[in-house]
C-alpha cells in the first residue's frame, strides 16, 4: 500500500498515529541504546505492516541494515533458499562466512527483514522475494523456516549483540484465497503466535474501527463515513483492502 500514507512523516496534523504505529515508534527508537532484540512484525494481510515500519524509521535517525533477496526459481527447494539467503548476505556485507555476517551487523543499530528480502518482485520483475516464493510451494516451504530457527538457536549468542526486526507472514493459497497463518486462523493462529512469543518479541499491527475511518478519511476526504463503515463491514479493519475498493469505485456499491 505504498500510494497510500497509514502512517509517515510530517506534520502530525495530516496523518493517523494509530496505536500500533506507537508501538512500532517506541521499539525502534529504543533500538539506539539496546541489542539483543529479535521482533516480529505481524499483521492480518491489507493492515499495512510496511507502511507501518518504513514510516516510523523515516521519523528515526537509525542506521539500519536492509538487505535484498532475489530468487529465480519458484521451483527451488528449502535449501537452495536458504543457502542464497546467506549467500546473499555474505556477498552483500563482503564477508566469506556465516560468523561474519553477525560480526559485521552487529555495527547496525538493526537489522531489517521486510519488503526488500520479501516482496522483491517488485524491485526487478523478472525476480521474486520469499513472500511469493513461500505462497507457491505452501508446506514445502517450512524446511526453510526451521533451517532459519535452527541458524538462530545456534547463533543465539552472537544475536546478543544484534537487534533483528522481521516484518513476518507466513501466507498459504487455499482455493486460490491467499491467508496468513499467523492471523487468520482463530485459535489455531493464536497458538502458533504464543509459541513463537516464547522465543521472540511480537508486535501485532491491528486497528479499531476508529482508527480505520480516520485512515480512510486522510486519504478519501469525500467518502461519507456510513460508505466507510460498509466497506470495514465487508473487509474489516484493513486499509488496504477498503482503499483498492474506494480506488476502484466499488465503494459505491454498498
Amino acid at each position: 500500500m505504498a500510494q497510500y500514507r497509514v502512517q509517515s512523516e510530517g506534520d502530525s496534523n495530516d496523518f493517523v498515529f494509530t496505536r500500533s504505529f506507537r508501538k512500532i515508534y517506541r521499539m525502534f527508537r529504543s533500538l539506539k541504546n539496546r541489542k539483543g532484540r529479535f521482533v516480529l512484525i505481524i499483521g492480518t494481510p491489507g493492515t499495512g505492516k510496511s507502511a507501518n515500519i518504513y514510516s516510523a524509521l523515516k521519523m528515526l535517525d537509525l542506521d539500519i541494515y536492509d538487505p535484498t533477496l532475489f530468487l529465480d526459481n519458484m521451483n527451488m527447494s528449502s535449501s537452495e533458499v536458504f543457502h542464497e539467503f546467506f549467500q546473499t548476505l555474505r556477498v552483500d556485507l563482503g564477508v566469506k562466512t556465516n560468523e561474519e555476517i553477525y560480526q559485521k551487523v552487529a555495527e547496525y543499530d538493526a537489522v531489517l527483514l521486510a519488503d526488500k528480502l520479501l516482496d522483491s518482485e517488485f524491485l526487478d520483475k523478472d525476480k521474486f522475494g520469499l513472500s511469493l516464493w513461500t505462497e507457491n510451494n505452501g508446506i514445502k516451504a517450512f524446511p526453510f523456516y526451521i533451517k532459519v530457527f535452527r541458524e538462530y538457536l545456534k547463533h543465539r549468542g552472537d544475536l546478543e549483540k544484534v537487534n533483528v526486526v522481521i516484518q513476518t507472514a507466513f501466507m498459504i493459497k487455499i482455493r486460490g484465497i491467499k491467508y496468513d497463518l499467523l492471523t487468520d486462523f482463530s485459535i489455531l493462529s493464536e497458538i502458533f503466535v504464543f509459541l513463537m512469543n516464547l522465543f521472540f518479541e511480537i508486535i501485532r499491527i491491528s486497528y479499531s474501527e476508529e482508527e480505520t475511518v480516520q485512515i480512510i478519511q486522510k486519504n478519501f476526504p469525500d467518502v461519507d463515513e456510513d460508505q466507510i463503515l460498509s466497506c470495514i463491514n465487508k473487509y474489516g479493519c484493513r486499509p488496504r483492502f477498503i482503499f483498492e475498493d474506494l480506488e476502484k469505485g466499488l465503494g459505491n456499491e454498498y
